[in-house]
């Protein structure tokens, strides 16, 4: 009950002006000096989103404006969520090009007539502005950021561009190349950031609102003017050479096959850049375009993939106070994240030394994420070491992230025994290990199960939650429910050797050893995989996620299951005998010294069958767990593959890029490889299921 208190109390209130009852989605009221306040307030829903209905309203009382001017006009949001999250992708596979096309030009017109307002136009931003909310902002002639606010294009991500003015808008507001830095990453600009671009013009307090909208109205705020560089870039020349050395960035990254917005983005700059009328009508067109590829399809599979996970994540976890068990990489990680994300956290570990060391990495990934220095210290201040374990007694939720040792476990959990507080639930951070195993050592079967993050945790999204036999509906879900308050997408799947993830992936990485085993060059096997769209090849994911790691759970799968795989190549073991792990050790395949490797190797001699030597083995294994009903479905295994390994987004996850190529010619491919490579390959009978 005082947890529900405290929050509430914590809450602030948004300064909303006269804005009163809801007209649709959007409140709206006259001050008493005639400001006219729009607040978006979408129906049944937390968040908004620029959506027809949105616009529809929005482009009424812009013309009520337009008929009785206000002295000025403020747009904000009622919701404690944010700005607004960008437009309502769910519609747009439903419309015709022609919808999509009469969509665009009515939000473009909506926005034209707010910048040619007669009065001032002012958009206060709390939390994130995101796409076509962003560019509603940038109409506006002022742009107050309530501290924590932020701003991006994240359409890349969804194989578009922008496409309601922010091509030319944001050029025209800052320094245009940084402006197309923001449109090609998709990056986000925090609130200082922002306001050193030029984005923002005042940062405010919640509560000095008020006063900074009138001190706009007043005319009294100083607005961003562009530098030498902006209007040089007026010139087609200039952006022609920019645009150049743009397009070479974007395909060390991006490359054109596979993500055209990009290269869109920067045609559409580098020849219309020097005339707005030209890059709007420009802008429209490339963006119909573009939502019509396979490319930006599958990237809007994706995000809908995300959403059902962080669906599967609400409700109320009932989880306060968290202890971790082992501060090594995982264990630190884990807290840290628990500890950011408002959770109190004990950690404790059988030395001092690891403790300190992650407070520091905690404080790190507190700054690597932005935090605020008063949000960096309270979250230092939930995390405490505690080499005592106190925390054990107290805590609602108790994660054992100790060495894959199933030993140094049971030791862990039969010292608990006795200890947990009522209610409380035990999860282990185990990779390999079975879940049914190690819960006959947990002190209560029920409330126990697998937690399975992935290294980086504070940028690996994904988190296996692993349902044991006797783990009850309650726990999954409060696991679940804490996954998603600590930003984390869980996806819910059976215990089984290497669960969804690790039994797929370890085919991929075990079949790349067994190349270099043959000969192939690990710059060749890493570079075939990168042109296919993985985010990295599998010889520097190995040496990623430590070769101890890796070789570990390829034991363990070669024990637990009865289907054939690659050997264990002799090189790899003699690494891991040596000490050279991967980029935590600095040396593994790789030297890491330098910062991460990047194989751009010459593929005139690489083996013709080497792509589906490396990727049919792993989507064998994933209709594998299918089949065994360790995965509920298709997209609960692509969105797995594609959270925690970055499995090539565009193609849309490794079951819809098999369905894409068909089941039959993947299957017949499988037993060609079988005949020539070894039963490794022999197709699984699921796939029988599925053609």
């Amino acid at each position: 009950m005082t947890g529900h208190v405290l929050r509430h109390l914590g809450e602030t209130k948004l300064e909303l002006g006269p804005a009163g009852d809801r007209d649709g989605n959007w409140r709206t009221g006259r001050d008493a000096g005639n400001i006219l306040w729009l607040v978006l307030d979408k129906e049944d829903t937390g968040t908004n989103t620029i959506s027809e209905d949105v616009i529809r309203g929005l482009n009424t009382h812009i013309a009520t404006a337009e008929k009785d001017m206000p002295e000025a006009l403020v747009i904000r949001s009622a919701k404690q969520s944010g700005f607004a999250a960008g437009a309502d992708i769910g519609s747009f596979d439903a419309m015709s090009d022609e919808g999509i096309t009469d969509l665009l030009q009515q939000g473009h017109d909506v926005l034209d007539r707010i910048e040619a307002l007669t009065c001032p136009t002012i958009c206060v931003v709390n939390g994130a502005a995101l796409g076509a909310g962003f560019e509603l902002a940038l109409a506006c002639d002022y742009r107050i950021a309530v501290d924590g606010a932020s701003f991006a294009f994240p359409e890349v991500q969804l194989g578009l561009h922008p496409g309601l003015g922010g091509t030319f808008r944001l050029p025209a507001l800052i320094d245009p190349t940084e402006a197309m830095t923001m449109m090609l990453t998709g990056k986000t600009a925090h609130t200082k950031r922002a306001k050193s671009l030029g984005i923002v013009d005042v940062i405010a307090e919640e509560r000095h609102v008020a006063a900074v909208v009138q001190t706009a109205a007043d005319g009294k705020i100083k607005k961003h003017e562009q530098g030498l560089k902006a209007r040089a870039l007026g010139f087609e020349q200039a952006r022609s050479l920019v645009a150049r050395q743009m397009r070479s960035q974007t395909e060390k990254k991006a490359p054109n096959e596979h993500y055209p917005a990009p290269y869109a983005l920067i045609d559409l700059w580098e020849e219309y850049g020097g005339n707005r009328e030209d890059m709007q009508r420009g802008e429209i067109e490339s963006f119909a375009k573009l939502l019509k590829t396979a490319t930006s399809k599958n990237l809007r599979r994706v995000f809908f993939l995300r959403q059902h996970l962080k669906d599967a994540a609400r409700g109320d976890d009932d989880i306060a106070h968290v202890h971790v068990i082992g501060a090594g990489a995982m264990g630190a990680e884990i807290a840290a994240m628990a500890a950011i994300k408002g959770k109190w956290v004990t950690l404790s570990d059988v030395a001092t030394d690891p403790l300190g060391r992650a407070v520091k990495q905690a404080a790190q990934i507190c700054k690597d994420k932005h935090l605020s220095r008063t949000e960096m210290r309270d979250a230092l201040d939930r995390l405490m070491p505690d080499p005592h374990s106190y925390g054990t007694t107290r805590a609602d939720l108790i994660i054992e992230a100790a060495p894959e040792k199933m030993d140094l476990k049971e030791k862990i959990y039969e010292g608990l025994k006795g200890k947990m507080k009522a209610g409380a639930i035990l999860a282990s951070n185990t990779s390999s290990l079975s879940v049914d195993d190690l819960m006959t050592y947990a002190p209560a079967k029920t409330r126990f199960a697998g937690l399975h993050f992935f290294n980086p945790v504070s940028k690996v999204d994904l988190v296996e939650v692993v349902k044991g036999d006797a783990t009850n509906a309650k726990t999954m879900d409060r696991l679940a429910a804490f996954c998603g308050a600590i930003g984390k997408l869980p996806a819910k799947v059976g215990d089984y050797p290497g669960f969804v993830v690790n039994r797929a992936l370890t085919p991929y990485l075990m079949e790349a050893m067994v190349l270099m085993d043959e000969g192939v060059s690990k710059e060749v096997i890493d570079t075939a995989a990168l042109r296919f769209g993985m985010p990295m090849g599998p010889v520097t994911l190995a040496d990623q996620v430590g070769l101890d790691i890796g070789l570990h759970v390829a034991e363990s799968l070669r024990e637990n299951l009865d289907k054939p795989m690659a050997d264990i190549s002799q090189i790899l073991r003699d690494k891991v005998e040596t000490g050279d792990l991967g980029k935590k050790t600095g040396k593994g395949f790789y030297e890491w010294s330098d910062g991460t490797p990047h194989s751009d190797a010459d593929m005139d001699n690489a083996p013709e069958d080497l792509i589906d030597r490396l990727l049919l083995p792993m989507l064998n294994a994933c209709v594998e767990v299918l089949r065994c009903k360790v995965a509920r479905n298709e997209d609960q295994v692509d969105a797995a593959m594609i959270f925690a390994t970055g499995w090539a987004p565009f193609r849309g996850g490794p079951m819809h890029y098999a369905r894409s190529r068909g089941i039959g010619v993947i299957v017949s491919r499988l037993k060609e490889l079988e005949q020539a490579y070894g039963p490794r390959f022999t197709p699984d009978e699921g796939w029988q299921s599925l053609g």
